[in-house]
């Protein structure tokens, strides 16, 4: 199969690697000529170009450009495209894209990975990424079983967990797990660089361990996805980071009153739900 991607970042870089083990033609679209000659010498790609009718023979295009380029990008790609070619996006956000995009093509589905790392760029590519993480599918009402089917079957290569959802209850759900983390992340960056005293602050940096590490390091990765992810998920994101503010506020009330045991019990309640976050 020929298989067309458009942005070759980690996302797209990496689903290149996958795609081309598997034993599909890769082709890909990167808005930089450096890009696409650094995709072909790493071996991501099979071929690759700053022009779009690169694309016009595949079977299947992954859209991994960033979220706000996805639909100028789509509404040029279409161009080149025969009406049978499925189209998907690997979007962190749903419902805007979906809305936007299914009504133009009936046989585009939306997707979603739940992969990636704090890098970006060609060079963060890396070989099953994908493997063993979930990989959302939103397809609507009149999205072809035959155009499901074929993206499933693409997933299920990569070796990730498909689930299907409704656009809304996807973005709902990863402004949670994923968009709230990154503000919460960013923040607490923040507080730490708001210590006044600079002895202080240098011994904080100095002493910094694996619990800063994991705590912080979604909010100091790619500022441009973070941004995307607060203007496309804007309402589900600030439902969430109220919801969040409110619990703050509650463990701040509770440390202000010496309250321990309640406190106690709260630490011992998110204890035992962790694990159905994280495995």
């Amino acid at each position: 199969m020929k298989i067309g991607i458009l942005g070759l970042g980690l996302i797209g870089g990496s689903l290149g690697y996958d795609l081309r083990s598997q034993g599909h033609h890769v082709l890909g679209v990167s808005r930089r000529q450096s890009t696409c000659q650094k995709a072909i010498a790493l071996g991501s790609v099979d071929e690759a170009s700053v022009d779009m009718s690169l694309l016009a023979t595949a079977d299947v295009v992954f859209i991994c450009t960033p979220i706000g380029l996805i639909v100028p990008q789509f509404q040029q790609l279409i161009s080149h495209l025969s009406a049978a070619t499925i189209i998907t996006d690997v979007a962190s956000v749903k419902t805007p894209i979906v809305k936007a995009l299914a009504p133009l093509w009936r046989n585009f589905i939306g997707g979603h990975p739940m992969a990636g790392t704090a890098d970006s760029g060609i060079e963060a590519a890396q070989r099953d990424l994908f493997l063993g993480r979930p990989y959302v599918l939103t397809p609507d009402t009149t999205t072809p079983t035959s155009v499901i089917s074929v993206v499933e079957e693409i997933v299920r290569s990569l070796g990730a967990n498909i689930y299907h959802c409704q656009p809304e209850q996807h973005d709902r759900a990863v402004s949670w797990i994923s968009h709230l983390p990154v503000m919460v992340s960013a923040a607490l960056i923040a507080a730490c660089m708001g210590e006044t005293d600079p002895d202080v602050l240098q011994l904080a940096q100095n002493l910094a361990s694996s619990g800063f590490r994991d705590t912080s390091r979604v909010g100091g990765g790619n500022p441009e996805l973070g941004l995307m992810m607060a203007q496309y998920n804007r309402q589900a994101l600030l439902g969430s980071l109220q919801e969040y503010r409110h619990n703050l506020d509650e463990l701040i009330n509770l440390i202000e009153q010496e309250n321990w045991t309640v406190l106690e019990a709260k630490l011992q309640s998110t204890q035992q739900a962790r694990p159905n976050f994280v495995e």
